[in-house]
């Protein structure tokens, strides 16, 4: 059930991505994308069974610890990717006074 939720909010994103020619709306869908894959690889550490490496005889539910740091890169590589996008939108706002990539005239450069 919820990797079926996991992969409506994955294609909800691109599609956002796809089918939208507004510039911020991709870098919302570029960010909801982002986010069902560090989703994906989070419900995808949990080890049934497990046991955790230091602690022994224990019946506790050990996630894996490495998919977690992993995902934390991810996400600062993600702001950071967002933040640059951000910033090359009011660049093109600036130069062609719109955000509509159908409306960019790249023939004027």
């Amino acid at each position: 059930m919820v990797y079926a939720l996991n992969m409506i909010v994955f294609v909800l994103g691109l599609t956002i991505m796809v089918r939208d020619s507004n510039l911020i709306k991709k870098i919302i869908g570029l960010n909801i994308f982002q986010s069902s894959i560090f989703i994906f690889f989070i419900l995808m550490s949990k080890l049934d069974d497990g046991i955790p490496p230091i602690l022994e005889n224990t019946n506790v539910d050990y996630s894996n610890p490495l998919p977690h740091v992993l995902i934390l890169t991810a996400i600062v590589v993600s702001i950071a990717t967002t933040s640059l996008a951000l910033a090359l939108v009011i660049k093109i706002r600036k130069e062609f006074k719109t955000i509509d990539e159908d409306k960019i005239d790249m023939d004027n450069l």
